[in-house]
């Protein structure tokens, strides 16, 4: 015969047992994993006419600006040179920021920065009949909601060898860059990362004088290593498949793709 205390206290330890198993669920139900809010870009392009500028203007970016955007709330700064047969002195420096608030309070926080105006007191007080660059190039982009946040590459975290390359895609209307924007949250980014091809950042670009388009950087490290990730990625069936549907077709109009290396100090 069960004994009834036995039996009752066996009982209770069940349904309190069940009880807490459906309140974590419920918890679980109640707070599901916060998606990664997404970042915004700003991708400067230095125009230098030489070596000898484009060495003052790293070292003006490596004392005095990238230290100050961070203490005005850049979350990280990539900088590179160009990798091409054709002089080219240009600088790329891509600038994290977490919120478009950061970015709007930022010339107010460098205008305030003791320490950023004696660093670049020398850079300032160059000529204007000698200037370090022509011009500052500028585009802002919204990171995808398929890649919300930079990635860094392990060469990055480690600092070891590494190359990058940046491409732009144009599209020849807003519908169809949105299509393409889709297409890459849809599936592309994750071929991309499937046969190794380092994607760093995906863009939606907001301004620019060039829009509507996409910019991205990918990377790998060394050229040889990049060909054959593109090479597995242009094989790849699921990217045979996406490649044909009909929502995306004529989504790109023309494709930019510059070849960059970073800078010692460069934080990508």
């Amino acid at each position: 015969m069960t004994n009834p205390i036995a039996r009752r206290d066996f009982l209770a330890g069940s349904l309190a047992a069940g009880t807490a198993a459906t309140l974590a669920s419920d918890t679980v139900e109640a707070k599901p994993r916060r998606k990664a809010a997404q970042e915004f870009y700003e991708l400067r392009i230095y125009r230098c006419d030489s070596k000898d500028n484009q060495q003052l203007t790293l070292d003006h970016l490596e004392h005095a600006l990238l230290p100050a955007l961070r203490r005005s709330g850049a979350s990280r700064t990539g900088t590179f040179t160009v990798i091409s047969d054709k002089p080219d002195h240009s600088i790329h420096v891509l600038i994290l920021y977490p919120t478009l608030d950061v970015l709007g309070t930022r010339n107010e926080k460098l205008a305030g920065d003791k320490k950023f105006h004696k660093a670049a007191k020398e850079f300032f007080a160059i000529p204007k009949n000698k200037p370090a660059y022509s011009r500052i190039e500028t585009r802002l982009m919204k990171a995808f909601s398929g890649m919300p946040v930079v990635e860094l590459p392990a060469s990055s975290k480690k600092k070891t060898e590494r190359m990058f390359e940046l491409r732009i895609y144009e599209a020849h209307n807003e519908d169809k860059a949105a299509r393409k924007v889709a297409m890459f949250n849809d599936g592309e980014i994750d071929i991309m990362r499937d046969v190794k091809l380092g994607p760093v950042f995906f863009g939606e670009t907001l301004v620019a004088d060039d829009v509507p388009n996409l910019t991205y950087m990918l990377s790998a490290d060394n050229d040889a290593a990049h060909k054959e990730h593109w090479k597995a990625f242009l094989a790849h069936p699921e990217w045979d498949r996406i490649k044909r549907l009909p929502k995306y077709k004529d989504t790109v109009s023309k494709i930019t793709s510059i070849m960059l290396s970073p800078t010692s100090f460069s934080e990508i």
